[in-house]
């Protein structure tokens, strides 16, 4: 289990949080993964009755594949694991497997896809992991190749745990930049626990976005979806107040930084101490 207030992303690189998670999967994990695959497929709103070619970016182990093929759909995935693929064809799942870093962009060819889901692996890319490592320029590279290899009028839904609101504006205004129509819809928006952040995108033709669930009986004013179509959306309203520049957070960074290899002062009592405004 990961450290209370630890995002995996910010302990180590993908691969090595991947395999651990591959060596000791929790069939709580496991259920929440198979949830939360069916309600990305629900809302790429595929034709109903009609068997689908899907691509699954971030696939691991293939617990969501396993979802689209009792769907009877045909589908792809790619992770950046080879431990969790590993693990995907001891299970001898139905779909084809590929490794690859999502980062690094999308090896298909033109319209090759009906649709796209993902499961808690975008915000990867918001880490950089390596010196090389540009966030901005990975995620444009991903939501580009992922635009082309759609079909006109295909979805990529994607479920994610965004850090803060920057992030999630990084992250929309890069998938804009390729391409991209569409928008956030937010599951149970005034639960702390249930609260689910699906990016819906639609490529080559606007749709209507889907309502969040569990949002009809707010009284706090939450909105259970943001859309957006060529103007950058802010994002305040669905996770609080930033937390860029706390202390957690810039005890993080400078964590990574010294992944990196990079120069960094040493912690003091002093780290992250608000200062007292000049007068």
């Amino acid at each position: 289990r990961m450290a209370s207030g630890r995002r995996p992303e910010h302990m180590a690189p993908p691969e090595m949080v991947l395999l651990v998670l591959s060596v000791d999967p929790s069939s709580r994990m496991m259920e929440i993964q198979s949830q939360m695959s069916e309600r990305a497929v629900e809302l790429l709103n595929l034709p109903e009755g009609q068997p689908c070619f899907l691509l699954d970016v971030g696939c691991g182990s293939g617990l969501s594949g396993d979802f689209l093929s009792e769907e009877g759909h045909v589908w792809v995935g790619v992770d950046i694991s080879t431990a969790m693929l590993d693990v995907a064809l001891d299970r001898e799942v139905e779909g084809d497997l590929v490794l690859g870093d999502m980062g690094q962009g999308m090896p298909f060819k033109a319209g090759t896809f009906d649709g796209c889901i993902s499961i808690s692996a975008l915000q990867w890319l918001c880490n950089a992991d390596k010196k090389s490592h540009s966030p901005p320029r990975r995620l444009h590279v991903f939501f580009s190749s992922l635009y082309s290899s759609l079909s006109r009028g295909g979805r990529a839904v994607f479920q994610l745990y965004p850090e803060n609101s920057e992030q999630l504006e990084l992250i929309t205004s890069q998938a804009m930049r390729a391409g991209f129509s569409g928008g956030m819809v937010v599951d149970y928006p005034n639960s702390s626990k249930a609260k689910k952040f699906f990016l819906c995108l639609f490529a080559g033709a606007s749709g209507v976005l889907p309502k969040g669930l569990g949002g009809e009986a707010s009284d706090r004013n939450v909105p259970d979806q943001v859309q957006f179509s060529g103007q950058r959306t802010r994002f305040k309203n669905l996770k609080g107040r930033s937390l860029k520049k706390g202390k957690d957070w810039i005890l993080d960074k400078k964590e990574r930084r010294r992944r990196q290899g990079r120069e960094v002062r040493a912690d003091t009592k002093y780290t992250a101490r608000q200062r007292r405004p000049r007068f």
